[in-house]
């Protein structure tokens, strides 16, 4: 198999141990220590715990040695979050006016599936007021310091683990990113390999403290690119009800974060009315959040997981 097939094998199931064992043979014929450094640590998990004090300190010693040459083809400013074998798995980029082409540098990256684009320090703290919700509209605006429409030029099809969190790009954000993953989702047929049948590959997406509204979070589970979303974190972005019943588009969700947004019980109908309300396995709300009638409603749900129930009789 050649190395772009068997990179391809391991973007879809990075698992296969086999698989690594065959690519780190490739990498060994072209004098890339990261076929050593597979061979080494699959070793190292044969092998008993006494025994592996000597491999520890031999895979320590390589990694020292090659982990600038390694990360040597991501841009500058991009920070390494997690790795496999040597290669970056998960990176994060500051968002800026050159984020975009930074970005699509990282996910170039032959093993990159997991992407966080953070805000940057001079933008946190132009932010500094986001705890406090606006009293009126227009609510979902991106922080001045976004530029919205560079959104519609990323190319994130290769991602499995998309973190925007604290970085505000409001509802005109999320629109834009919601259409660039729409029409590539489409380009690439079907989500392209490793997506299931009409879903995009991305299954984990945090928008905590985003302000995307309702309007934006909308337009996201819309978006065939974001179909197999299985965990979502939207703490605090002015949703209401109406933001809830969009997402009954997202069927394959199993853990939902809706803390600091006023849903009220009409967002908890919504919620239970929802296609994975009976399969969540993790929803994160309070009290303050649905309401004494809202939250009764979770109590008494026959629908809902019994650990849920069980939760809001006690709170």
């Amino acid at each position: 198999m050649k190395a772009a097939d068997l990179e391809q094998a391991l973007r879809d199931d990075p698992g296969d141990l086999a698989s690594w064992r065959a690519y780190g043979d490739r990498l060994r014929e072209r004098g890339d220590a990261r076929g050593t450094l597979i061979e080494l640590r699959q070793r190292r998990d044969r092998t008993r715990p006494a025994d592996r004090e000597a491999l520890d300190r031999e895979i320590a010693a390589l990694e020292d040695e090659h982990r600038r040459s390694w990360d040597a083809g991501l841009p500058e400013g991009a920070t390494v979050l997690e790795r496999r074998y040597g290669f970056a798995t998960k990176v994060a980029v500051e968002w800026s006016g050159n984020a975009p082409a930074s970005i699509e540098q990282v996910v170039q990256a032959p093993f990159v599936t997991a992407l966080r684009i953070a805000p940057s320090d001079a933008q946190e703290r132009s932010d500094l007021l986001w705890d406090e919700d606006p009293s009126e509209p227009p609510w979902p605006v991106p922080s001045p310091s976004i530029d919205t429409g560079a959104f519609a030029t990323l190319d994130l099809g290769r991602i499995v683990e998309l973190d925007l969190s604290y970085l505000r790009i409001g509802a005109p954000g999320a629109e834009a990113l919601a259409v660039s993953t729409y029409f590539r989702f489409v380009a690439s047929g079907a989500g392209g390999p490793g997506a299931p049948a009409g879903r995009g590959r991305t299954e984990v997406l945090d928008l905590r403290y985003c302000r995307v509204g309702d309007a934006g979070l909308a337009a996201l589970a819309a978006s065939e690119g974001f179909a197999g979303v299985r965990r979502l974190h939207l703490q605090r972005n002015l949703l209401s009800a109406e933001g809830v019943s969009a997402l009954h588009l997202l069927t394959g969700l199993v853990e939902l974060d809706l803390r600091y947004n006023a849903i009220g019980a009409e967002g908890v109908e919504a919620l239970l009315a929802a296609p994975f309300a009976g399969s969540l396995e993790r929803l994160l709300l309070y009290r303050d959040d649905v309401g004494e009638a809202g939250a009764k409603m979770l109590a008494d749900a026959p629908h809902l997981p019994p650990a849920l129930r069980s939760y809001w009789r006690n709170v």
